[in-house]
């Protein structure tokens, strides 16, 4: 069979150039396509030359619409405004998409539900296996156990993340709310300065640390009277992500139009 034809958005960025070289190392999969926003240095270069690869006679280009035209599966690692763009494009050109972006809020979460409509959208917080069984992990465990158990999510990222809690931590924190049946955002505590008085029963507390060159550290803690259980995962290299996310276009290549998790594509 053809290998399949990828572009990626954002390709000049850190994560656009570990994933055309995780493309470029993935049998049936073809790196065709990349773009970068207007007045990017990066525009007219060749991708693969950019990623440390040598040429790969693929020009990064300022027109989204011409990438989703020639891709058969793009994947977009950018910000809010643009994901959301994207996955119009998407919709219209009947493409595969795969996002990886966060700090998409409820509104643009409407927006990709209404274009997976029209093709088939792989969404995650995070693109990890390890994160993604974390995540399996959390529900079970919040699950079985009562809400006398306090839960706690910490995460860490390098100094330059700019949204907080990070994707993958309101992500566990949906799955842990998933294991007690409760909507995340009417237990959830994103911060707490000064008196905050008691901690309420069955509330999820999130702690923010932002330092150094971090890729991304997540505990979920489940703090008891007499015992605490953790679940942690630390990343060591931006590489699962891209990993996880090229594995992603693959699988959901020929599938039909819908709004699928990593859950779907490692089949958890």
């Amino acid at each position: 069979m053809a290998d399949i034809k990828i572009g990626i958005t954002g390709a000049a960025g850190r994560m656009g150039q570990m994933l055309t070289r995780q493309v470029t190392e993935t049998k049936g999969a073809k790196l065709h396509a990349a773009s970068e926003q207007p007045g990017s240095p990066s525009l007219g270069r060749d991708a693969g030359e950019l990623a440390g690869l040598g040429a790969l006679q693929v020009k990064i280009g300022a027109d989204p619409a011409a990438l989703f035209a020639a891709a058969e599966a793009v994947i977009d690692f950018t910000a809010p405004a643009a994901t959301l763009a994207h996955a119009g494009l998407a919709a219209r050109h009947k493409r595969v998409l795969v996002i990886g972006t966060t700090g998409i809020d409820a509104a643009g979460a409407r927006e990709i539900e209404a274009a997976a409509k029209s093709t088939a959208i792989v969404w995650a917080p995070n693109m990890s296996l390890g994160v993604n069984l974390l995540m399996a992990l959390a529900e079970q465990v919040a699950r079985a156990l009562d809400p006398d158990y306090d839960i706690e999510i910490v995460e860490m990222h390098h100094k330059h993340k700019v949204d907080a809690p990070s994707g993958t931590a309101l992500g566990l924190g949906r799955a842990a709310a998933k294991g007690r049946g409760v909507p995340l955002d009417q237990v959830w505590v994103k911060s707490r300065d000064g008196h905050t008085g008691a901690r309420q029963r069955g509330a999820i507390g999130f702690a923010t640390l932002r330092g150094g060159d971090v890729v991304g550290d997540h505990t979920v803690v489940f703090a008891g009277e007499g015992e605490r259980i953790e679940l942690t995962h630390k990343a060591a290299s931006r590489v699962i992500y891209a990993r996880g996310a090229v594995r992603a276009a693959l699988w959901a290549h020929g599938k039909p139009p819908g709004l699928y998790s990593m859950h779907d594509v490692l089949g958890l």
